[in-house]
């Protein structure tokens, strides 16, 4: 039971009623759990592709790919005969256990560059699924009525565990290895399995509406089954297609980013705390950034300046990289980016979903944030890996990105253009 004070002053915060406070509570702590288990790894996943060798980033890009268009139908499959309520706690589980073994083999020792390569390509993977599964299961918890007035302050857990995560790595790899820093996280996904258990359990005590019409509904479909949709329809080729520049930019200046700092750091756990503070940063960024301005400024501008926003920094970026190719520069362009595409160029992304029909916004939009980004890294990732066969260092890198970054500005405005004629359509 909520005590009275604490349950008021929620109330008063987020708009609740009285009957809804414990499950908002075991919501927000779900996602805070969740998304701090996997922001620990992060910082760990980036050392393991340092000990893997930045120069076989391609390879490991495309390993993903492989990876994802096996799970995302296996994922499915799974999805398809087990309800959510069961599935979703063991599926965090089976995250944990997994890390269990990865904590075993670094702690042993046993072919750490095999290890380092295949935890890297199952963080990649896994990262695709935590936060969709998350936000589907609310889906069928809370009512669309609640979920208006409830999700923000949810989505505020997952921002306090995307900051809690990258910090407890950078302040405990240092002293304790990173290695070490696995059982934490596993332990914290069991603590997300336990509260999905306990939500679900709330919901149906509580009896909602939405739930009782939900009942035992399994998850079903595929990522896979977007493919027409998308292939028929030049508006969503345009975001396949921005998303596609958006991955091969990010991906280019990831290897940049990685590449100076081997070069600069030398030891693992060090590396492993910088990679900490820099997501703490850039999460700490995002947060002030949706806190103070994204709403208003997407408000104030509209779509085209939240689309356009992040290939401007990125041009702006890559221009400054080629004339200092230095470790200070990378961060700083690898932090704002990532702190900008969550505040201002993701909402802003998403809001172009609103324009199409239903199918299009579940099956089109898996396909497109599954298959076609990760192929994006898998391309991006030879496109390094030839960058630096012609002895391109990180300032010639980034210089020769440019173009895909000139054309991801081209396509936001053209999006932006297209998305505002569909909405006068729809609103006369």
């Amino acid at each position: 039971m909520t005590r009275a004070p604490l349950r008021g002053a929620i109330e008063r915060l987020v708009d609740a009623r009285p009957h809804e406070v414990r499950g908002l509570l075991l919501a927000f702590a779900f996602f805070l759990a969740l998304l701090a288990g996997y922001s620990i790894l992060k910082p760990i996943r980036d050392e393991m592709a340092v000990v893997a060798g930045v120069r076989q980033l391609h390879w490991l890009f495309t390993a993903t790919f492989v990876a994802t268009l096996i799970a995302v139908p296996a994922f499915a499959a799974v999805a398809s005969r087990f309800p959510r309520q069961r599935f979703v706690p063991w599926l965090y589980r089976l995250c944990g256990l997994s890390l269990l073994v990865f904590f075993a083999l670094l702690l042993g020792g046993a072919a750490p560059v095999h290890v380092a390569r295949a935890f890297f390509v199952w963080v990649s993977v896994f990262n695709l699924f935590i936060t969709s599964v998350f936000w589907a299961f609310l889906a069928d918890v809370f009512t669309p009525a609640q979920g208006k007035r409830l999700f923000g302050f949810v989505a505020a857990g997952g921002t306090i565990g995307a900051m809690a995560g990258p910090l407890l790595a950078a302040t405990l790899a240092p002293v304790i290895g990173p290695a070490w820093l696995l059982p934490l996280s596993a332990l914290l996904f069991e603590g997300a399995a336990r509260a999905a258990g306990r939500l679900a359990r709330w919901s149906r005590d509580a009896g909602t509406p939405h739930e009782r019409a939900k009942g035992e509904k399994v998850l079903g479909g595929s990522a896979f089954a977007g493919f027409s949709e998308v292939a028929r329809s030049p508006y969503l080729l345009g975001i396949a297609g921005q998303t596609l520049l958006f991955a091969i930019t990010s991906t280019v200046l990831y290897a940049q980013y990685l590449g100076l700092v081997e070069g600069a750091i030398a030891d693992g756990a060090r590396r492993t705390a910088l990679f900490g503070y820099v997501e703490f940063g850039t999460n700490l960024l995002a947060l002030g950034l949706q806190l103070t301005v994204s709403g208003r400024l997407l408000a104030r501008f509209g779509i085209g300046f939240g689309l356009a926003l992040q290939p401007v920094l990125t041009i702006a970026g890559f221009l400054a990289l080629g004339v200092a190719p230095f470790l200070g520069p990378a961060v700083g362009l690898y932090g704002a980016r990532r702190s900008a595409h969550y505040a201002i160029e993701r909402p802003a992304r998403e809001t172009l979903f609103t324009t199409v029909d239903r199918a299009s916004k579940y099956k089109a939009k898996s396909f497109i944030d599954t298959v076609v980004y990760r192929g994006g890294d898998a391309v991006s990732g030879w496109l390094n890996s030839g960058f630096l066969a012609l002895g391109l260092g990180a300032g010639g890198a980034a210089l020769a990105a440019l173009p895909f970054a000139c054309a991801g500005l081209l396509l936001a405005l053209l999006l932006a253009r297209r998305h505002l004629r569909a909405t006068e359509e729809v609103v006369p």
